[in-house]
Order: C-alpha cells, then structure tokens, then sequence
C-alpha cells in the first residue's frame, strides 16, 4: 500500500521505561540522529519495516514524565504534541511503560489520551517484573484504558513483531485525531477557558486548550497575538496554574491507582507471603555504589579503569592502522606520477586524514565503555552520589552526566544540559563542559604523551602512559569544577534548585544497544571530522608548498649548501630540503608572524600553524601536524618518530619534555572548537557567554601552558 504521505509514529514514554531498546529493536540500523527545529535536543528517526513492507517513520521524543515539563527536553514533547502544526507531529503514538512503574508510568498516558492521540500501549521491563513477581491482567486494562496493548521485552526484542502488526493495523486505518471519552474531567474555570479559547483559536481538543492556557508563555508556536489573547483570557477567569496543575495530576492518580491495586497488578512472595520482601539486587548494590565513602572511589575507580583502556586496549590496533597507511602512502608515490595532484593527495589527504584515523580505536572504547555505564544503570547513581558535591560548585547532579559525556564530546554534553531545570546550574554546567577532555583531544594527548612518558608498566599492570593519560581527565575535572565555583560566586540567580529523578534497576546492558551507539558515534566522529579535516589538509597543504618563488629557491639552495657541509646522505637531503622550502612557505610565514607570541610557550611556527587550524575542531592538530612532516618529504616514517627527530636550528630537538607537557596543558584548558561554540550560543541565546567562556579558556590555556614550560 502506497501512502500519500510518510505515517509517522512518535515514541512516548517516561524517561528509563525502556524506549532507546525498542526504538533500536523496531529500526535497527536505518536512523538517523538529528536536531528538533529550533533547538538542540537529539532527535532520532527511524524507518521501521511493517509486515506488508511499507516503511513508515518512528520519531525517538526525549523521556518526559509529563505534560507539564520541569526541564528542557521535557518541553520539547510538549512544544511538538500541543502543535499540530509541528514538522515532527506524529500521526500515532507508541507509548512505552515499565511494568515495574506503571502507577506512576500511566500518568502522561492518560494525557496523550486525552489530547485525542491513536495510541498502542508497549509493557515493557517483563523481565523486571517477573523477579519481582508482578504480574498483570492484560485484558482488564486494555479494557479500562481503551488501548491495544503489547507485552514486550525491549532487551531480547520479544513482543517486536506483534508490535509491528498493531502499528500496521493503525496504519491501514488511517486513524484521524480521536475524541474519546477524558480521563480528566476540567474544573469549572477550566471549561470556561476552553469555551472562550474554542471561539478564537484552533483547538482541536479541549485538553489542549487548557495545556495551551497553562504554557502559553513558553510555546514557541504561539504567535504574540494568540499569546495576548490568552494572557487576557486567563486573567479574566482566575485561572490559578499551579493550582489546578496539581488537581488534576491528583485527580488522573486517584482513577489510575485504584484500578491497578486491586484488578490489573499483582505482587506476590510465592515463597512466603507472611513475610516482607527481601531487598533485591538493587537495592544491594545501592548500598555500596551510593555509599558515602566507598561511592566515589568506586566511582574514581570507574573512570581510571576506562582511561587506562582507552589508552592500554587501542594500541595494538592503533599501530596496525598506522602501518596500513604507511604502506599505502609508499605504495601510491611509487606508482601514480611526480605531479602536484600526487602530491596533494599524498602529502595532504592521505596523510591528514590518517594522522586522525589512526585514533578511532580509542575513540571507539571510550563510546564503548560510556555506553556500558548508562545500560547498566550506573550513571543515574552518578547523578545522585554527587548532586550535594555539585551543589557546592554551584553545578547539580545531572551535570555529572553532562561532565562525563564531556569525555566523549562537548556538544552533546552540552545539549544533556537540557535536564537540569535551575537556570543558574544549567548555564555554569554549559561554561565548563568544554573543560573536560573530549575524544577529540585523544588524539593530540596520545600523540604527545609518547614524547613525556615511556610506554612503561607501573606494577606489571597499569600503563605509566595511561595513568598520565587519565591524570589529564583529572586535571581537565579539577578544572571544570574550581572554575565552575568561580561561576557560581559571579552568576547571581534566586531560583531555587533541587533534584528529583527516578533510579532505574540494575539491568545487563543490551550489546545490540551498545553496537549501535559505538557505530553511530564513530561513524559520526569519522564523517563530522573527516569533512573538516580533508578541507584544512588541503588547504594546508597549498599554504605549505607553494610561497614567494624567491624566498622558496633560496631556501632550498642554502638547505642544499648546508648538507653538503654536513655530508647527508640523499634521503636526509631531500628531508632538510623540504623543511627549508616548508619553513619558507606561506604556511612558514604565518606561523613566523605568531611564533613571538607563543615562544614563551616553548611552541615552534609549524605548532602555530596546528594551534590555527585546530580552532575548526581540535583533532585537527594531528592532521595538521601530519600534513606540515609529510610535505616534500620522501620518509615513510610515522608522525610521531618524524616529529621527535625534528630539531629546532641551534641542533636542540623541538619536542623536549617541556616543551611537550605545555602543549598538553594548552589543549587540555583550550576552547578550540568551533562547533561547541555554536551550539553555547544556541542553548544559551546569547553571545556573550560563548565569548566569556572563550576568554577564560584562553587565559587559562596560555598561562597553565606558560608555567608548565618555564618550570620545566
């Protein structure tokens, strides 16, 4: 059956009811992550394949409690379900609920009913409940909320292909919106506001007239007329928000509640039934992970031991990489031809783009184990075991979230802000996110790390390499939070702050999930950087091989008069050649007009020219780098051994331990992404905080890397 227009289905749910496992189990590996219009939340389509074959389209809505949103994302479902005239509305909703919650998971269920949505209702977590013997009288409460209803398991995909078949039936039936009898019955204030709005405005609903009255300031939707219109409106009748917020959560509990307790829920001790419950593995686990003491340091523990993978587990294949591209590279300048282009896309391309590919084994155990801690329910004891800590810096427990996804990238982080309701929090959360070192740094730490520390082992089990590695992260920490205390004495606000969230149980990650975040991530990673990258490789390239005719020739005429002085052989020749011309390039004269500012620092011209190029993203600075050491040079010799022979004129090596530890300490505190920057602007609407956390970074990145060369 062929439709005029693509159906769509949204993915409703509470946040933790499982809905990223069935949003992974109905779509498999046909999505796509993108941004709502307008804001920066992540928004995740994908195509699901019905029984029929036709495809229809499956939006991924941030978890929400709700219809009366606390935090940003919560809004988002909100601004989308309240406006039919949204891109993303949905022609139907499947609604995801944990059985082991579902008293309190019904509750926006009932709302969406409400506003007239077709719905097909998912029980989830079967597994969960099973331990915990709860079982459910189906039937009863397909009855009583007028819903098909499907029993699923989002971990093993059980239940996926009846789901399918209900999607498919709502399809054929090409449901329009449904008025059904209301869970909620209005008060008398109420249904005289939806009386006067129905009169001037295009309500389809009554209940979403009276969401519209409660929200009207914060619907984007919302022109300014209808904004004033329902201002006076609600002025005329005593429209009291919160008030009847709460009436009416109350009043939907008070019928949902009964209802479940004494026909549909059960939960029974089969063993013993006189006695209570004993606590279950959660509830163990609690009391250690979230234990005062033995929390954090099993967290530090935590956070150790996946520094030390991200630099212990990668290497082999990092390696084995970086042969493959040297054997290429040999491979392409003894076959095409001596031109330019070869060049180009030899010395420029290849060798940009594999100084940064060599590293995606890192970044792949990094996504890899980050993911690990969010299946298994580990981040959200997290949030809880350091909100009073984060309270003191001003910051809140969901910023611990947004500071570990930090380590993956700070844009995502950054919009993960969108959780935390306290607009002082979130804003610090924003100014000190980029703080933390992101896998785009892995790359530079990696290669610089090689020049300060020995691949040694520190009790024949940990990686001196590694444990330096994860002291940046710690570093890149004590910085995020001393500056966010500086923040929290600065940022004047009265808006009270507290945190209120739901631990999910402790569950075994769901390896299907965790494939599919790695690849997405990687994939992404590659694409996003590889774009960047390829465009500053090439450019470089021409900067650094081509400059005043004059100034090359004589160049490489005192570099030839010079080794024969020396007596080089051919292949060191050629190499000094190419470094003189390099240094007398267009690159080489821009990297000279700043090399007086950053000498100081122990930094060279061609490490000017990588700090420059690295301000489109930071792991530029490899490719940068690999693209300054290949440029005429006929070694096939790595990055990082070209890089350490390299020695300034006076005969002293460039890279030198002081040298090496200050650029480190610049990437570790330096903005250097432009993308980042962008999106601060947008979450905070403001371009005076992107370049208040631009400076600060700066200064401290310019002096941290000052110190740290002139003390060593």
């Amino acid at each position: 059956m062929e439709l005029k227009k693509k159906f769509t289905f949204a993915l409703v749910g509470n946040p933790n009811a499982g809905k990223s496992s069935i949003f992974n189990q109905l779509t498999g590996l046909r999505q796509k992550v993108g941004n709502f219009p307008g804001v920066t939340v992540d928004k995740k389509i994908g195509t699901v394949v019905l029984p029929q074959g036709q495809s229809v389209s499956l939006i991924d809505l941030p978890g929400a409690y709700s219809l009366y949103p606390n935090a940003q994302d919560e809004r988002v479902v909100l601004n989308i379900l309240a406006n039919p005239a949204d891109a993303a509305y949905p022609h139907a909703v499947v609604y995801v609920a944990d059985l082991t919650q579902l008293e309190r998971h019904l509750l926006l269920l009932t709302q969406l009913k409400d506003l007239g949505f077709p719905l097909i209702l998912v029980i989830n977590m079967l597994d969960l409940a099973e331990k915990q013997h709860i079982t459910l009288n189906e039937t009863l409460l397909s009855e009583w909320i007028g819903l098909p209803i499907i029993l699923l398991n989002g971990r093993t995909g059980d239940g996926i292909e009846p789901l399918k078949a209900a999607m498919f039936e709502l399809v054929e039936q090409q449901p329009m919106v449904q008025i059904p009898k209301p869970f909620y019955q209005p008060t008398l204030i109420e249904k005289k506001i939806v009386e006067q709005m129905r009169l001037i405005l295009p309500i389809q609903s009554n209940y979403r007239a009276i969401l519209w009255a409660h929200h009207f300031e914060k619907l984007p939707f919302l022109s300014q007329f209808e904004k004033n219109l329902i201002k006076k409106m609600v002025a005329d009748t005593g429209f009291e928000d919160i008030r009847l917020q709460i009436t009416e959560t109350l009043q939907r509990f008070q019928s949902i509640q009964p209802m479940l307790q004494k026909n549909i829920l059960k939960k029974e001790n089969p063993s013993n039934t006189q006695h209570t419950f004993t606590p279950n593995w959660t509830d163990k686990i609690d009391k250690i992970v979230t234990h005062n003491v033995l929390g954090p340091l099993i967290f530090v523990g935590a956070m150790f031991f996946l520094f030390q993978a991200v630099f212990s587990w990668a290497t082999p294949m990092m390696d084995l990489i970086e042969g493959i591209f040297g054997q290429v590279n040999a491979f392409l300048k003894q076959n095409l031809p001596d031109n330019w282009l070869s060049a180009l896309f030899t010395e420029g391309i290849v060798a940009g783009l594999s100084g940064v590919l060599v590293f995606i084994p890192q970044i792949a155990i990094l996504f890899f184990l980050i993911s690990i801690l969010e299946e298994v329910g580990y981040m959200a004891r997290a949030v809880y075991l350091f909100d009073r800590v984060m309270q003191r810096f001003g910051l809140n427990g969901r910023s611990i979230v947004a500071l570990i996804s930090g380590g993956a990238c700070a844009i995502p982080a950054i919009m993960s802000t969108r959780t935390i309701s306290n607009r002082k929090e979130r804003l610090i959360t924003i100014l000190v996110t980029p703080l933390i070192s992101c896998s785009a740094r892995i790359p530079v730490y990696a290669l610089l790390i090689g020049f300060v520390v020995p691949p040694d082992r520190v009790w024949g089990l940990f990686n001196l390499q590694g444990i330096v590695f994860s002291g940046l992260y710690l570093l890149s920490a004590v910085s995020a939070l001393g500056s966010a205390w500086v923040f929290k004495k600065i940022i004047k606000d009265d808006e009270s702050a507290f945190l209120a969230m739901e631990l999910p149980e402790y569950r075994m990650p769901l390896w299907k999930n965790i494939r599919n975040t790695v690849i997405h991530k990687v994939l992404a990673f590659i694409t996003e950087a590889g774009k960047v990258i390829l465009m500053v490789s090439i450019v470089l390239w021409f900067l650094a091989s081509f400059g005043p005719s004059d100034s090359m020739n004589r160049a490489a005429h005192i570099a030839e008069k010079e080794a024969i002085e020396k007596h080089f052989n051919p292949e060191q020749t050629a190499t000094l050649v190419a470094a003189r011309k390099t240094e007398a390039s267009y690159a080489g004269h821009l990297g000279r007009l700043m090399e007086p500012a950053i000498r100081p620092l122990g930094f060279d011209w061609k490490i000017g020219i990588a700090l420059i190029s690295s301000f489109a993203a930071r792991e530029v600075f490899v490719g940068t780098m690999s693209t300054i050491y290949s440029v005429g040079s006929s070694s096939e010799t790595s990055i990082r051994e070209k890089m350490r022979q390299d020695v300034r004129k006076d005969g002293t090596p460039v890279y030198t331990l002081a040298t090496a530890v200050s650029l480190l300490i610049f990437y570790v505190f330096a903005m250097q992404c432009m993308s980042t920057m962008a999106v601060v602007r947008r979450e905070t609407g403001s371009w005076k905080w992107v370049w208040i956390q631009f400076a600060y970074m700066s200064v401290l990145a310019y002096f941290g890397s000052f110190l740290a060369y002139q003390l060593l």
